[in-house]
Formats: structure tokens, sequence, C-alpha cells
């Protein structure tokens, strides 16, 4: 087991309150790093004695050595669709020690008595990772060279923690509005137990509307998140592929699942990327060339995990990566040498179509006979025009009805109209809208993505949170189909430590945290999605409904998000964004 997951605080003393009288347990927890730059400035003794509480924006990023810059604030309010999630953030903070708090959420209840159950409530501590910047972005990078700090991001799903001297903690709480919940106004109160002092209380209101938020399995938007099985082996030390491997695999990829990933991430071959990962990418097929020549090819890793991730919902897609990969390098096991050996076999070359001819055959039969061969993708990751060229002409002539998934910086989707049937191109560089309407009616999925690059938006650890929502605003405004990012779960070393690694910004590989721990990124992305699919069901109905007024009103709010630069007020553009939707969604109501 890695360190960092062995280093608990273990507290288990039983803490009895004098003022509650009763026992709070402090929770186990992981260590968080040393603070590589602490605001040594901060007046701390001008806080006021005992622990401090507010609740707070979820756009703010609060920073651990910092006292928050906040108007303090005991009760919020939100307006929600059933089916929807929707999150509060609360932060602590105290000059002196504390040696436990305890934070509790009782039961959404109406005035009538109709109840969102606490069950439908999650808390999680917020904890600090170590952060870079963005500097020049993508590029190979020394730690020492760019400045370094703490950055409040992975979830830690407990309800008590011990706050220390001089330092401010974040809470985060998520509310799962059940599909079944009656349309009317909810309060409940949040307790904030406290050793040695009194407790604080907070009031949380919804307003449920009468609109039901389908499961994230059943969104429209083609949310493409790359997996990494891999790294969840490697971080809890299991052997890959057993059976304690797929109990941890299960609740990270169900998270997945219910944010409305469409795709399954596949390796054809080992290492399709290269070496770029902490934790390279294994074949999930096993290649075997026999000592007559001949190639035999086992298949069960592959549709182990296929049908392992169509189980928990996600099965529209399968990437199949690649035949184009990094360094047109190919691994197999040779009977006669009795060992694995690499070659390199650019596309259009003889040991190319060697290679390639049989296993296509082989793939097709074998994919036909599960039913998968319509979804399959051979997928590509920003190849070359003349790698791309050659590839294509050997796919067409053996698999045709596969069709290719590509994350594409070289305007390919011109070049390629038929077989790119998946095709995502860099955030800032904009696709001809009437390639868009061609490709949607041929049944094409037509995404975007943001990499190392992209300074605006992103989802780095220390991005600001209101990024996440945008690029869902940003998806439908540019009238893409989805949002593709490489990066679901590829840990670094250290994952619950240090978002550092060793080529691009600090948190570009990862967004979500071992022990299926969320984020304040991963949930501020998956909110900005339900955004986009609340415009999506809006618009049709407004245009079933003949209210083409409020239709245009709405196409014009979402407009304003078809951006490439950080507006001067992101949070107040979305601030009012979202309170369009809630209006528009009042006016549809009292039609029906």
């Amino acid at each position: 087991m890695i360190k960092y997951i062995l280093s608990f605080v273990l507290c288990f003393n039983l803490i009895v309150s004098c003022q509650q009288k009763k026992e709070i347990i402090v929770a186990q927890t992981f260590e968080e790093p040393k603070d590589p730059s602490p605001n040594k400035d901060e007046n701390w003794s001008s806080v006021n004695k005992g622990l401090q509480a507010s609740i707070a924006s979820t756009n703010i990023r609060f920073v651990k050595s910092e006292i928050p810059k906040i108007e303090q604030a005991n009760t919020s309010a939100e307006t929600v669709w059933k089916g929807e999630r929707v999150s509060t953030q609360l932060v602590f903070w105290s000059n002196d020690s504390v040696n436990n708090v305890e934070v509790k959420v009782s039961d959404f209840i109406s005035e009538k008595g109709d109840k969102i159950s606490e069950e439908s409530v999650e808390i999680n501590f917020v904890k600090y990772i170590i952060t870079d910047e963005f500097a020049g972005g993508c590029g190979y990078r020394k730690p020492e060279d760019f400045a370094s700090s703490l950055a409040a991001d992975g979830f830690d799903p407990i309800n008590s923690y011990k706050i220390k001297a001089q330092e401010t903690r974040p809470v985060w709480i998520t509310v799962d509005v059940p599909t079944n919940a009656k349309a009317t106004s909810y309060k409940s109160i949040v307790s904030v137990n406290i050793k040695g002092q009194e407790s604080k209380t907070f009031e949380l209101n919804l307003r449920v509307i009468d609109k039901v938020l389908p499961n994230g399995t059943d969104w429209k938007f083609h949310l493409d998140l790359w997996q990494n099985p891999y790294a969840v082996s490697r971080i809890h030390n299991v052997e890959p592929w057993s059976q304690k491997h797929w109990n941890l695999l299960k609740p990270l990829m169900k998270r997945l699942a219910d944010a409305g990933q469409k795709v399954i991430t596949v390796s054809l071959n080992k290492r399709p990327w290269g070496g770029q990962t902490f934790d390279q990418f294994e074949a999930m097929i096993d290649w075997q060339k026999n000592a007559d020549g001949t190639w035999q090819y086992d298949f069960t890793i592959f549709d182990n995990w296929v049908q392992f991730m169509m189980n928990l919902g996600i099965k529209k897609q399968i990437s199949c990566y690649s035949m184009v990969p990094w360094g047109n390098e190919f691994y197999y096991f040779d009977e006669a040498e009795n060992k694995e050996v690499k070659i390199k076999a650019p596309p259009g070359t003889k040991k190319y179509k060697e290679l390639w001819i049989p296993f296509l055959t082989a793939f097709k039969k074998h994919l036909v006979e599960k039913g998968w061969n319509k979804i399959t993708r051979i997928a590509m990751d920003e190849r070359g025009p003349e790698e791309m060229k050659a590839m294509l002409k050997l796919l067409n002539q053996y698999a045709p009805e596969f069709g290719v998934s590509f994350a594409d910086n070289h305007k390919s989707y011109k070049l390629y109209p038929n077989e790119l049937k998946d095709m995502s191109v860099a955030f800032g560089h904009p696709v001809d809208e009437e390639d868009l309407v061609k490709r949607r009616d041929k049944g094409h999925v037509s995404t975007h993505y943001v990499c190392c690059s992209d300074g605006f938006p992103n989802t780095f650890t220390f991005s600001p949170p209101a990024e996440g929502v945008f690029i869902g605003w940003y998806t439908i405004a540019a009238d893409f189909d989805g949002f593709l990012r490489w990066s679901y779960n590829s840990w670094v070393e250290n994952p619950l430590q240090d978002s550092r690694f060793r080529a691009w910004p600090a948190g570009d590989t990862y967004i979500v945290y071992p022990e299926n721990r969320s984020s304040i990124r991963f949930e501020k992305l998956r909110e900005g999605i339900q955004d986009a699919e609340k415009i999506r069901i809006l618009r049709e109905e407004l245009k079933a409904k003949n209210m083409l007024d409020e239709l245009d009103y709405l196409n014009g709010v979402v407009a304003k998000f078809n951006i490439t630069t950080k507006p001067d007020d992101l949070e107040g553009m979305l601030k009012d964004a979202k309170n369009t939707l809630n209006v528009l969604t009042g006016k549809l109501l009292t039609i029906d």
C-alpha cells in the first residue's frame, strides 16, 4: 500500500462537548502536505475568538493560510429541478485550534411535511493539495522552477475534522434531489457541533421545480473523460483485473457514469500514448504471433472491461487506442522468440499491414459476435495528416464500419468527413457551423477539448472553479455535442498530496482522487453539464409549445458564452444565466 494512504490521522478518542453533552468522533483521514508558500503576513489575531463559520459560494477556492474575505452568511437558497445535484460550500476558520468540528445535515422538510431525506445529502471536508501555476502551459517542468502552493480541491467523505490554528477549512455539501420529490420549498438545518464551544446552525433552502432532469446515463451531452484502470491497481497495490481491482473500479467508474460519461476507453495495444502518464496503459488484448507466422488474440480483458462499464451505464461508444500510437510502436508476444517484442511500424509500411490486417479481421469478427461492432471506434490522439491518411486507407478496406474517434488539431474533419464519426477539436479552434450541422445529420459526434495549452478554461487544481461550469455552457453555445478531457484518473505518484506532474500544469492528469473521492473541479464540471442538459430540454419544450420569443431570449443568453477569453465577471454571468433557466422553466410550467 502506498505510504501516504497508510499515513492516516488515527484519532479515535471520544470527545465530549460541555455544551452538547454528546460524543463526537474525529473521523479517520489522511495527512495533508506541508504548505510550500503560506501567507505569513495574514493578521490572524484579528479573528474573533472561537471557530468562525459561514456559507460561501462554490466558486471560491479558499486558501488554507488566509482568512476568508467574504461576508458571513447563515442561509442559502437554491432553485433546482427534480433529479438535479446541487452543492453548497461551508467554510471554517479559527485563530486557535479546535479539536473537533462535526457537521450534520437534517432532512429537508416542507411546510406540509414533505421530505427529502438526509440520505440524499453527502458531506465532504475539502482537503488541500500541492499545485503550481499555468506559466507556459505545456512542456516538461522542474518543480523548483514554478511557484507552488496549496489548493483546496479533493474531497474527504467525513463529517468531522480537527481544525488547526490559523487555518481555513472548506466543507462541501451536495444534495441529489430525488426524481420523485414533490415540487415545493424545503428547509434543512446544518448543525456544526464544536468541542468546547456552542453549536452553530445554518439554514439550507431548496425550491424544487416540477421539472425532471434525467439520470446522468440518459443525458444527451457527450462526455468523454479517458479512464485509466491501471492507475487504480498501482495506487491500491492490487493485481490488475483481480476481484479486488474490480471492486475498487466500480464506485469510481459509477461516479463517471452518473456524470453522463458516454465512452469506454480501451487500449488495444501497450503504451498507446508512450509513457506520458505515470501509470502506462497496458494492452487489453493479448497479441501473439505464433511460430508458424499466424496470429492469435485473447480478448478476455477487453470483453470484461467493456461489459463492466456497460453495466454501469456507459455504453454509447468504445474508443480503441490506437492504430496510430505515439511513436508508432507496437508490442506482441513472439512464440518463436519466446518473448515480448517491440516493433516500429508507421502507417502505410509493409510491417504495419502485416500487423493490422489479421488483427482487424479477427477483431471485427469478435465484435460482431458481441454485438459491439457498430459502437466501436478506432481512436487517435492528435496524429498528423499523413499518418491518418495511410491508416484510414487500411481501415476502410478491412473494417469501414468502425469509423474513427479523433482528437483533432489539424481540421481533419474537412479531409475525412465520413470516417471521423467522433471528432473533438481543440478549444478555441472553431468548426464551421455548416460542418457541425452536416456531421449531426449523419449521426456523427462533434466535441471540443481542453488540454495543457489552455489557460482558460480548464480543470487544473489551481483553476477557478467556475471554469468547470463554463465548459458546459460553452459546449452548447458553440453548438458542440459534448466535451472531451484526456484525464479522468491518470494519477500522479502521490495524487492525494501533490498534483504536479513532470510535463504539464498541476492537476492536468486527473480530476478525481483515489478511493472514489470527488473534487471541487469534478463537481463544478458536472454542474456545467447539468446546465447544458437543462438548456437542451428547455429548447425542445419551448419550441414544441411555440414559445418562440422565450426561445430566442434563451438562445441569446446562451450565445454570450460562445467566447474563448475569460470575461471580467464569469461568476456573475453564470449566476444570471442560471436564473434565466429558472425563469423560463417557470413560464413553461404555467403553460402546462
